[in-house]
């Protein structure tokens, strides 16, 4: 087991409440994907301005996941990100022990 941060940016073109589903499904991606043991943060940080506009959108719902898991779920974590419509940016690291 490793420890992990993922900062993803969510779209809100069409509502906030989309994104806030998008924060459920990988807060339950990333449960299924843990031990009893793990831990788990997820930290809402809502809708900031962004630093540059990104597919001609000014704002993006901010979250920061912080868990345990296996060294192959970055991975797929990063894979899913990328085929899941609205989301805009993502960053998943180690963090440091």
């Amino acid at each position: 087991m490793a420890k992990y941060e993922s900062v993803a940016v969510f779209s809100v073109k069409e509502g906030e409440e989309k994104a806030k589903a998008l924060v459920e499904k990988f807060r339950a991606l990333i449960e299924a994907n843990r031990t009893d043991a793990a831990e788990e943060w997820v930290d809402e940080w809502g809708v900031r301005r962004l630093a540059y506009p990104i597919n001609y959108e000014t704002d993006g719902y901010y979250v920061l996941y912080t868990f345990e898991a296996n060294v192959d779920f970055p991975a797929e974590l990063d894979r899913v990100y990328d085929i899941t419509d609205g989301v805009l940016r993502w960053l998943t690291t180690a963090r440091p022990e």
